[in-house]
């Protein structure tokens, strides 16, 4: 018995995949949705884009926003999951280039806003994507 803890194959891949799915889209989700309901933020997002020397800051700002509503939507749904986690990589990429990096590593503890969190996300969104990636047929 023992033997099977310490060295267990999957049983459950298709289930843990959806959790994890799940998961991160929802709480990827609440950041657009934190914003939709405070929306005096969402031009002083786009201010910092342009400061950091982003053009059309205010119009990218509601473009992350958009992207990632409509990505976890996606991926909830259950439809269209590898490029919905794609888009979510590309701005969690982004966020850990811009904001996150300079910061650190931790989100708590030794330093804070790091890049940890986006780290685990992207991990998770690429497991995701890879387990939905298209299979080849054999003919």
């Amino acid at each position: 018995m023992l033997a099977t803890w310490i060295r267990s194959e999957p049983t459950q891949a298709q289930a843990s995949v959806t959790l994890v799915r799940w998961a991160v889209a929802l709480t990827i989700l609440m950041h657009p949705l934190h914003g939709y309901f405070h929306a005096e933020n969402i031009p002083r997002f786009g201010e910092y884009l342009s400061s950091l020397g982003f053009p059309f800051g205010g119009a990218l700002a509601w473009a992350v926003l958009l992207t990632q509503t409509a990505a976890s939507l996606l991926m909830l749904a259950g439809r269209l999951v590898v490029p919905a986690c794609a888009a979510h990589v590309v701005v969690l990429l982004t966020g850990i280039v811009v904001f996150h990096y300079p910061l650190g590593w931790y989100v708590v503890g030794p330093g804070e806003g790091g890049m940890e969190f986006s780290v685990l996300m992207i991990s998770c969104l690429l497991a995701v994507g890879w387990a939905h990636w298209p299979r080849r047929r054999s003919p």
